[in-house]
């Protein structure tokens, strides 16, 4: 590694850190304009109840030194205490972000193949019904939200398949067994893919012009030879680019997949949490997701120069 690729690094994460921090600043005020309190959950108590109960929790003291105490907490890597249920935030990240994190790989893996299968078929088979059939998909992928397919998908093929044969081949709720898990991992990658196959075929049409590939035909190298070997590692680059955005998407889209199909990821969590105005799981989980998608990019800046040798770490093309 040279000197400007380590500079380029470093930056980066410097870059990083920044975006980390504004999140936390930004949240931490943000969730101090939120209607109510995390005590009262509209009801009636007290007024020397919850008077005990900010200065318990530090809520009393001028919001600056709420904030400089909260942000000194999280650099020693204490995340808070949910008020509602008294857990430790890392104990309930530590359970459920797993979970969370298993269901959007695999929508991830799932969403990444089918979406590259399903552009190199379109851009190959160019103005043929397997191009109109591969774009009709995409279509109704990025229009139909990921909640409505899981709905669709849980009353079709859960429950009028089971009715049909007899038999429970995919579980409607859960996740436990393989069957409780393809159709929440398909629900969530669905628009994903459709995402992936019409950035895969346009980087293949584009890629199949060029001057490079007309000469490979030219030398007499068979169609397969030229699509794997030459074109689809370069028309890939673009979709490189765009799976930290997909990470960021599909790990969003678990909170709403999660509640349909009940599974105990961290979207139950962040929605509670959101309802009942709790503030330290709020902030944490918000943090949490926040750095976890700040370091997929980074992730993916760097692969995307080492996969690409035309492109440098220093962000430009030689």
């Amino acid at each position: 590694m040279n000197s400007k690729q380590l500079m380029y690094i470093l930056k980066r994460i410097l870059y990083a850190a920044i975006t980390v921090w504004a999140l936390i600043t930004v949240t931490f005020f943000l969730m101090r304009l939120l209607p109510g309190d995390p005590f009262t959950g509209g009801k009636a108590i007290p007024e020397e109840t919850k008077q005990a109960l900010f200065a318990k929790y530090g809520m009393d003291k001028p919001l600056w030194e709420q904030y400089l105490i909260y942000f000194g907490r999280i650099l020693q890597g204490d995340l808070g205490t949910s008020l509602r249920n008294g857990r430790a935030m890392t104990d309930i990240i530590a359970e459920s972000f797993p979970v969370s994190l298993e269901l959007g790989m695999r929508a991830l893996i799932f969403a990444f193949i089918m979406g590259v299968l399903l552009g190199i078929v379109a851009a190959v088979k160019r103005g043929t019904v397997w191009d109109s059939l591969t774009m009709f998909i995409a279509l109704i992928g990025v229009s139909v939200p990921s909640f409505v397919v899981g709905s669709l998908l849980q009353y079709f093929l859960g429950l009028k398949l089971m009715q049909a044969t007899g038999v429970q081949v995919f579980a409607v709720v859960g996740w436990a067994d393989m069957n409780s898990k393809i159709l929440p991992s398909f629900a969530l990658a669905f628009g994903s893919m459709a995402t992936i196959s019409r950035l895969m075929r346009t980087s293949m049409l584009d890629v199949l012009g060029q001057d490079y590939i007309m000469t490979a035909k030219a030398k007499g190298l068979s169609q397969k030879a030229i699509i794997w070997k030459h074109a689809v590692r370069n028309a890939l680059m673009p979709v490189i680019t765009v799976l930290g955005p997909l990470v960021a998407a599909l790990l969003t889209g678990t909170f709403v997949v999660e509640n349909i199909f009940t599974i105990p990821g961290m979207g139950r969590h962040f929605v509670q949490c959101v309802q009942q105005n709790d503030y330290p799981l709020i902030a944490g989980t918000t943090m949490f997701y926040g750095a976890f998608l700040v370091l997929a990019n980074l992730v993916v800046d760097i692969l995307y120069g080492l996969i690409d040798p035309r492109v440098k770490l220093t962000g430009g093309k030689e």
